[in-house]
């Protein structure tokens, strides 16, 4: 099929833009920069002229229906994902206004499948209930959980009346290749260099990257109809966590757990100061919440291709190998990689 993209550069979409380029499809990459690609794609191994590119933005409608011409199928990985209160402006015009502009113009187009990436996060808090994508809309305290829970209720109204969206429900993601540096991958970085000695109780689920694109490969197919669909992943409790980069890396990392709701007056300080502050303070607010919410899996869900332990030691490898961790810092991963180097 031929693909429109929109967020190919980032972390989910260059590692889905990829999986798609593998399993045949043509890729139409719609870009706000087309110096991102190269850098975001080139080391998963494919090239600029193995994709289109098209400029544009998904806030503005007229370069996305320009953009969509000629394509078969839609896959909307566009988003702002930051629980950094810097960037509430970017993520409520982007995640929500992104999302009816691009999949109302595939509707329009008369495009099948149109695959729209929300997040689990948009149906939090559930209330004790296991993630399922027949859960109901959340109403999360939280900017970004906000703008992604007002997203989905676009793709879902759009599934009411039919139209063939198919919605993914990625968890917290890591694994190798980030282009940006992102939540999830910034987090584990963060843990190693001894920025988050204090830890909320609770726990949320932790997804590889490769699964999730994976997952979206698997679905560009036409006459599905709408779908909700969770990717795999792994339920871990924040001790947990802690204690699966601890096997990583050999280190003691110690830290330590409080109630989430102790913690909370932490994160909302740290929310509303960030916004002031020219670096990035790791105690979100959003992670807090996350953590308060404590989503849990049912075990029904797809099971993951590889253990939580060797996605972490791949995410762990990656900082590494790219000069964002020291040797000391990550621990025994760095002292394999010589020994397979060497």
């Amino acid at each position: 099929m031929h693909v429109f993209v929109t967020g190919g550069t980032g972390f989910i979409g260059s590692h889905s833009v990829a999986a798609l380029h593998r399993a045949g499809h043509k890729v139409r990459l719609f870009v706000r920069n087309g110096k991102a690609v190269l850098p975001a794609l080139g080391p998963l191994d494919v090239q600029p002229g193995d994709v289109e590119v098209v400029t544009g933005d998904v806030t503005d409608e007229e370069s996305v229906r320009r953009g969509l011409e000629g394509c078969d199928a839609v896959l909307h990985a566009a988003s702002v994902y930051s629980f950094d209160s810097r960037h509430h402006k970017l993520m409520t015009e982007v995640n929500a206004k992104g999302t009816e502009i691009v999949l109302g113009a595939a509707k329009r187009a008369g495009i099948d499948p149109i695959v729209y990436v929300s997040s689990f996060a948009a149906m939090l808090p559930t209330k004790g209930q296991p993630l399922s994508g027949d859960l109901p809309v959340g109403r999360p305290r939280e900017r970004y959980m906000a703008t992604k829970a007002e997203a989905e209720r676009i793709a879902r109204r759009y599934q009411d009346e039919g139209t063939p969206v198919v919605i993914t429900y990625p968890m917290s993601t890591v694994g190798p290749h980030d282009p940006h540096l992102g939540d999830q991958t910034s987090r584990v970085r963060s843990v190693l260099l001894g920025l988050m000695p204090i830890w909320p109780l609770g726990g949320f689920p932790v997804g590889d990257v490769r699964d999730v694109a994976a997952l979206h490969a698997s679905v560009m197919q036409p006459g599905q109809g709408p779908q909700r669909l969770l990717a795999p992943a792994t339920y871990l409790s924040t001790p947990q966590y802690v204690r699966t980069l601890r096997r990583v890396t050999g280190r003691m990392l110690p830290t330590v757990f409080m109630p989430a709701v102790g913690v909370m007056p932490v994160g909302v300080l740290t929310q509303a100061v960030q916004r002031f502050l020219p670096f990035h303070i790791p105690a979100e607010y959003g992670a807090i919440y996350t953590c308060l919410c404590n989503p849990k899996l049912d075990g029904t869900g797809p099971a993951p291709s590889r253990p939580v332990e060797e996605s972490m030691t791949d995410t762990v490898r990656w900082l590494y190998e790219t000069g964002r961790l020291s040797r000391r810092t990550a621990g025994k991963v760095a002292k394999d990689v010589v020994s397979v180097t060497g």
